[in-house]
């Protein structure tokens, strides 16, 4: 059907015209002579340009370009220049110039009404676009041997190769063409129409409609609307299918005017009326003559026929049967029936050829992979054995490695246990000189209070013997005064003794009702006498601020003082060393400098956290990470085991709670205990 054909020539020339405004476009399809003349202008100059030109691709392409104008104005000769654009592009075994001109070549035996030869053109650029792979030739080939095969009536042929080329721009939508995929899905619709499938006919007319309602493409609607009026015609709907046709008819286009008369005359036909059937169908034969649509001219000749048997005019009936029968052998004689067979046998016998080669290669990687996967699986059982013996290797050295890590582990946990009971002995030695410390000062009063009395009762039995009672009873009053002072002392060394031995009994691992701050403030003075005990010069002061809503936490009371314990003498180390090193370089605030202690409580929601802070030289911050790692130490060797940050992260973990440190190297540092109140 030349319609379908001439259209995408003209989008051939829009592609061309690219930079023309849509108004000139609109003219350049509605005055189809000046669209004639215009092109006969630009055929003469690119006749001109291939005259001088080499015998070379781009004269392929020329030559391929005016086979695309002449379409327009001259039929034979678009044919004559397409065939000199094969040949050429033969000769030069140009293969994408000759897929190309074939492709031309075979819409130009369409549109003439050569099915035979169009279909061998179009099976011919197929085949050369697979093989070049050029996906775009390949769309155009199959789209046009789908559509040859509808208009031949063989409607599911025609669907197989719409379909391929659907498939294609649907798995690559690079490919997406809208005007190709209009024209596409009415093809589609088309022949579901014929096949009497009205449903999906409407489908893919509507599809297509939309698409080529968004281009606003006048012929490619006309085309589109006059096949979306037959399906509604089909449904009964007669008066829509009616709009449609005269939708198209306005939108001006020569190629589809004919056609939509010609539905607009079959459709009055079926409606019984018979003078407005034959006024379109005059109508369309002279468009379609304009047109040389021949298929179109033969229908409306038919229906010509019977319009004037109905109205017994015989005369115009027989020449117009003349006519269908000449345009019928025309188009669909023996001759081309035969050229027809031969060719669908022809490339079925190609398409069996490529189907068994596709099998051959298919067997041929079948055998490839059958022998890749038995050398696959023999190179495994080589790794595998060769593994084995290695694995055999590997098992007795590891039993010789485990026999040295066991024997070694042993030696650790030997010296773990030495260090263990190392630092506990130097926590024991600090905790009691601390308490060693405290007994001193009330058993010193008892000692001075007791040397004085002896001398007062000396001195009183003086008085007594020279009768001075006054003297007397002043001296026994100060004896008295002194027991009492004597006493005192003695409880407070009492205490001392019984609160010692409570903390040093035996953990029995259970929580206890304690009070924090209580217990914080005793470790605290107890650190700090026991580091007094050891240096007599050692000094430090010491800040308390105790949050007194706390109250009592259930905690391990031993457990968390030898956490306390182990805070308070590193923050009392780091400050004395601070100290020290500011005396011995003598800097200018070395006599200023204060060795402080600060410790703090603090009720934070549920939990209780505690602050023990010092002002020494802090935590360098490229250690900080390994601080409660066990055996790490920042102090000098021998005076320190790296056991007890290690030992009371362990402590504030088991009691559910939290422990970190904050530092700024040469100002001091801070670790925070957080412990639950429950």
């Amino acid at each position: 059907m030349k319609g379908v054909s001439l259209l995408f020539s003209f989008w051939q020339v829009i592609k061309i015209k690219q930079a023309m405004p849509p108004k000139i476009l609109m003219i350049f399809f509605l005055l189809t002579s000046q669209v004639i003349y215009a092109q006969q202008n630009e055929i003469d100059s690119l006749m001109n340009i291939i005259s001088k030109q080499k015998k070379d691709t781009t004269e392929i392409r020329a030559l391929t370009e005016v086979a695309y104008r002449y379409t327009f104005i001259n039929l034979d000769s678009a044919i004559i220049v397409a065939t000199e654009a094969v040949h050429l592009a033969r000769r030069l075994n140009f293969s994408k110039g000759e897929g190309e001109a074939l492709n031309i070549l075979g819409e130009d035996f369409h549109t003439a009404g050569d099915f035979p030869q169009a279909l061998e053109a179009l099976f011919n650029a197929l085949r050369i676009s697979r093989e070049i792979k050029d996906q775009g030739m390949e769309l155009r080939s199959l789209d046009f041997i789908g559509i040859a095969y509808v208009d031949l009536g063989e409607y599911r042929q025609g669907l197989n190769y719409l379909y391929q080329a659907k498939k294609i721009t649907d798995k690559f939508p690079i490919r997406r063409d809208k005007q190709w995929v209009s024209f596409r899905l009415s093809n589609i619709g088309h022949a579901y129409e014929k096949l009497g499938k009205p449903d999906s006919a409407l489908f893919f007319q509507q599809q297509a409609e939309i698409l080529s309602h968004d281009l606003s493409i006048g012929p490619l609607s006309a085309y589109i609307l006059t096949r979306l009026g037959v399906v509604e015609a089909d449904l009964g709907n007669q008066a829509q299918a009616l709009s449609h046709y005269r939708n198209a008819i306005y939108i001006g286009d020569l190629l589809n005017l004919g056609s939509a008369q010609y539905r607009i005359a079959e459709l009055f036909y079926t409606l019984h009326q018979p003078d407005s059937s034959l006024h379109y169908a005059h109508l369309a034969f002279i468009n379609n003559r304009r047109a040389v649509e021949k298929k179109w001219v033969l229908e409306t000749s038919n229906l010509l026929v019977k319009l004037y048997k109905a109205k017994k005019e015989i005369d115009s009936a027989f020449h117009y049967q003349e006519v269908a029968m000449a345009l019928k052998d025309s188009l669909f004689g023996p001759e081309k029936f035969q050229r027809l067979q031969l060719l669908a046998i022809n490339e079925q016998q190609r398409q069996q050829e490529i189907q068994q080669a596709q099998e051959q290669y298919k067997n041929k990687m079948k055998m490839y992979l059958l022998l890749a996967a038995l050398a696959i699986f023999l190179l495994i059982g080589f790794i595998l054995w060769r593994n084995n013996i290695n694995k055999q290797k590997a098992n007795v050295l590891l039993q010789q490695q485990k026999e040295k890590v066991e024997s070694t582990l042993s030696e650790l946990k030997s010296t773990q246990a030495q260090l263990i009971q190392s630092e506990k002995m130097a926590s024991l030695g600090e905790l009691t000189a601390g308490i060693a410390h405290e007994i001193q000062n009330p058993l010193n009063f008892v000692n001075n209070f007791s040397e004085v009395n002896k001398e007062l009762l000396n001195e009183m039995s003086e008085e007594i013997e020279k009768g001075n009672y006054t003297e007397v009873k002043a001296i026994a009053n100060d004896v008295i005064d002194n027991q009492e002072k004597i006493n005192h002392h003695g409880k407070r060394a009492d205490a001392i003794v019984k609160g010692m031995l409570q903390h040093s009994r035996v953990s029995t691992g259970q929580k206890e009702a304690t009070d924090i701050n209580a217990l914080a403030d005793e470790y605290l003075r107890l650190s700090y006498h026991g580091l007094r005990a050891k240096d007599k010069t050692f000094n430090a002061t010491m800040k308390t601020d105790f949050d007194k809503n706390i109250g009592n936490i259930n905690i391990i009371p031993q457990d968390i003082g030898r956490v306390l314990l182990n805070l308070y003498n590193n923050a009392f180390y780091a400050a004395s060393e601070k100290k020290k090193q500011a005396e011995e370089d003598r800097l200018p605030d070395g006599q200023g400098y204060e060795p402080t202690v600060s410790l703090s409580t603090k009720k934070i929601g549920g939990k209780v956290q505690i602050k023990v802070a010092d002002n020494g030289n802090g935590i360098p911050q490229k250690v900080i990470d390994k601080i409660f790692q066990p055996f790490f130490t920042t102090k000098p060797t021998g005076q320190g085991t790296g056991l007890g940050l290690s030992l009371s992260y362990d402590i504030i973990k088991a009691h559910v709670g939290e422990i970190k440190v904050e530092t700024r190297e040469g100002e001091g540092s801070e670790f925070v205990i957080q412990l639950p109140l429950t």
